[in-house]
């Protein structure tokens, strides 16, 4: 008789194993088309992290249309077979990942591109889309407009919190933060300003192209293409910080005496917060006034009309607060803008006028009824309230209230700590109660509750 075979079984434990034991393909996986956040479930996206953005822009002042190409240097963080971009309104003409062509097609908000092979966990990979077109700005929860809105000799550009997908193809999500360079072609006589060095600027039959680095990382939302006819100022500060101002000549007049300052508020700013994060600063100040409102592009706002000196120092904290330490959700806004809102207290409080306690005592003596108090600034309910006033006097308030609670020295440390210990990064609300908590030894629980979460108006502390 033959001798008996012995033979060994193997349980297969996995999809991915039972696959290949069968000769199948390895399951899909599928990069998620939004990056979780409550308020704005589509906005960025799952599967991947976007290192680097190259923007290729060309736009015509006088046809509004704009063509792009824009290479993303992505790194997978799962298995990808497929995955989603942000982008809307423009038409694709081309999409390759790597140097294959990939499938994609529309579903509203979403570009989902399907390339050749999967993309393996942790693999590095480029994502070139050519685009053109007319862009449109989004309208919010709110009613306002964001993304590329046209003016009458360019555009502003201003992406908080949904407008970048107008303009090129992103991870729209402050989650998501990167490097970019932009190179942009406008007709001669326009200034093309984005964010962070202006490296060069060539004018060449009628075109002027210029091109801009921003090396730190910036979540989608904060970066601009602003065009228009501006007159410029370059300077570099003290400290070897970078300045760019482009100011329409409508409002520059008005804008001069407040610009005049920016040096010293950022000095100012410094001393308060740390270093100023960024290797170029300055200012965009457009004639747009059917926009309503600044924003803090990262390393240079943009502002639809000549800025006080309030805003000026609002924006500008922003680069502490909200560009620099960056949200991992928009129910969080209060960190950046009840930041920067305290920060105009603070300025006036140290250079002759209101002190902070005075401002919030006028806030305070508000009735129950007051809008002030309609929601909670750490829980605005949804995305239609994220810039109501709440989340910006409220939260100023409710740092106000920290400062009371835990003295002037441990207030500005707990400052300085969170802007140093969250540089470049992210940070949350229940880092920051944390934070505090810890730098001031004291339990803060129960006045970060009533401040931030409680709705209708707080006992006075």
């Amino acid at each position: 008789m033959p001798k008996a075979v012995r033979r060994t079984f193997v349980l297969v434990t996995t999809p991915v194993a039972l696959a290949a034991l069968l000769g199948a393909a390895a399951p899909a996986s599928t990069g998620s088309p939004g990056a979780g956040d409550p308020y704005f479930p589509l906005a960025g996206n799952g599967g991947y992290h976007v290192g680097h953005y190259d923007l290729t822009l060309r736009y015509d002042t006088g046809s509004g249309r704009l063509d792009g190409k824009a290479v993303l240097t992505a790194r997978a963080t799962e298995r990808l077979t497929r995955f989603d971009l942000d982008f809307t309104g423009l038409t694709v003409t081309g999409l390759t990942v790597g140097k294959a062509k990939a499938g994609f097609r529309r579903s509203g908000q979403e570009l989902v591109v399907t390339p050749q092979r999967a993309l393996r966990k942790g693999e590095r990979f480029t994502v070139t889309v050519t685009y053109q077109g007319k862009p449109a700005p989004v309208t919010d929860p709110d009613g306002s407009l964001d993304g590329w809105i046209a003016t009458d000799d360019g555009a502003f550009v201003a992406g908080e919190p949904q407008g970048a997908m107008t303009w090129f193809p992103a991870n729209n999500h402050p989650t998501d933060k990167s490097s970019y360079d932009f190179t942009i072609t406008v007709p001669q006589g326009r200034t093309a300003v984005a964010n962070g060095v202006l490296f060069s600027r060539r004018t060449v039959h009628g075109r002027t192209t210029f091109r801009w680095h921003q090396s730190e990382p910036m979540a989608a939302y904060l970066a601009t293409a602003t065009v228009g006819k501006f007159k410029v100022e370059q300077f570099t500060t003290g400290n070897g910080i970078r300045v760019y101002n482009a100011v329409d000549a409508r409002e520059a007049a008005a804008s001069a005496p407040v610009l005049k300052k920016l040096p010293s508020v950022l000095e100012w700013e410094s001393k308060l917060f740390g270093p100023y994060p960024f290797r170029a600063a300055g200012s965009i100040v457009d004639h747009a006034h059917n926009v309503g409102y600044a924003l803090e592009t990262q390393s240079r706002p943009v502002y639809d009309r000549a800025p006080d000196l309030s805003t000026l120092v609002h924006e500008n904290a922003h680069q502490w607060f909200g560009d620099s330490v960056s949200l991992t959700s928009w129910k969080d806004i209060w960190l950046n803008e009840g930041f920067a809102t305290y920060t105009e207290w603070l300025y006036a409080e140290q250079h002759g006028g209101d002190s902070a306690q005075k401002t919030f005592d006028a806030l305070y003596a508000k009735p129950a009824s007051d809008g002030l108090w309609e929601f909670p600034p750490g829980n605005p309910g949804s995305g239609a309230n994220i810039f109501g006033t709440p989340v910006y006097a409220r939260g100023a308030m409710t740092l106000h209230a920290l400062r009371t609670a835990v003295g002037d020295r441990a207030f500005f440390l707990i400052l300085r700590a969170w802007a140093s210990g969250h540089r470049y990064g992210h940070g949350t609300t229940a880092q920051f109660e944390h934070l505090a908590q810890r730098v001031s030894g004291k339990d803060l629980d129960g006045l970060f509750r009533t401040w931030l979460d409680t709705p209708g108006k707080p006992n006075r502390p």
